[in-house]
């Protein structure tokens, strides 16, 4: 008889980042992939996950599931940030600790680092100064995270992995007017600007600030990569806190230049406009992913490709989109 699938359970696969997890993982054998959504299981509660792990038998957690959203979601709700990803991240790792489920892979996020931390950012330098204060809250939670893996690692002998990525997009993003992130904020207004024939638009800050950006799928592959690497080669690149590896493409470009190219892609023939009086947020976030190249992974997806793929998908599913 063949062995049962490797039963997966995508915490958040209703998310970006989950959604393309659990699209993966499904497109291949040997996995059967597990969800629940918020209404069956509060992923805060840590007695209901563990309950639900042990029933359902599960071999591993990708935790994919967090609040998320840019400078002016930070800024408006850090106490629901903090908490939220905090209550997610303590809940689910302990429950899979109790659970008996050795393998997990959480997800962070690049703000992790200092704000002014030495470019591009390795993953040595987590916790070597300030956080950058628009997203202090998000950042704190995700180190916390990260903590817990590497503490159940050592003191449990789990083989809990974390991946760090960088600002992500693609199909699925969050497209809201107020809480979104760069991308999808400005694919959104530049796409509005040319349906009602808009004179310009206006984009926060000064468009200085450099950026690196991340196709979802791409993501996806990289995280699949990194739990099929034998725990020994995880552990050799991840010294010495047998910690965390960085997912980018270690390729940044400004504000300006990512405005100019979405204008471009969604045919836009409008001014753009830059308002100072809005915050940057930190001057560049750019990581140092030599680690995982070494390890035999690196980004596909040109960006150029990924705004057109994510401009499609925003027009087609525009009423769920709209936020």
């Amino acid at each position: 008889m063949s062995e049962r699938p490797q039963r997966i359970f995508v915490a958040g696969h209703k998310g970006m980042v989950g959604a393309a997890l659990a699209r993966r993982l499904q497109a291949q054998d040997g996995y059967e992939v597990i969800t629940r959504d918020r209404a069956a299981l509060d992923l805060r509660d840590q007695a209901q996950v563990e309950a639900f792990l042990r029933q359902a038998q599960i071999d591993a957690v990708y935790l994919a599931a967090a609040r998320v959203g840019g400078i002016h979601a930070n800024n408006a709700y850090p106490a629901d940030f903090i908490y939220d990803n905090l209550a997610i991240a303590t809940s689910v790792i302990h429950a899979a600790h109790q659970a008996d489920v050795q393998h997990l892979l959480f997800l962070g996020s690049s703000c992790i680092y200092p704000r002014e931390a030495e470019q591009p950012m390795a993953e040595e330098a987590l916790l070597t100064g300030p956080l950058e204060p628009t997203n202090e809250p998000y950042a704190v939670a995700k180190i916390a995270g990260i903590k817990l893996c590497e503490s159940y690692n050592r003191q449990h002998e789990r083989d809990y992995r974390s991946v760090m990525p960088t600002n992500l997009y693609g199909p699925g993003d969050n497209f809201h007017p107020e809480n979104s992130h760069v991308i999808p904020a400005l694919l959104r207004r530049f796409h509005e600007a040319k349906e009602a024939g808009a004179p310009e638009v206006t984009i926060w800050g000064s468009g200085s600030p450099r950026r690196e950006f991340l196709h979802v799928n791409d993501l996806a592959a990289a995280c699949q990569h990194v739990m099929g690497l034998p725990r020994a080669e995880y552990e050799a690149h991840t010294e010495p806190q047998r910690s965390h590896l960085n997912v980018g493409t270690g390729v940044d470009l400004t504000i300006r230049e990512l405005a100019e190219t979405i204008q471009t892609v969604v045919g836009y023939e409008g001014r753009l406009c830059f308002d100072t009086s809005k915050p940057d947020g930190a001057p560049r976030k750019l990581l140092d992913v030599s680690r995982l190249q070494r390890l035999g992974w690196q980004a596909e997806i040109p960006l150029r490709e990924g705004l057109e793929q994510t401009y499609n998908w925003y027009r087609q599913h525009r009423d769920e989109a709209r936020g």
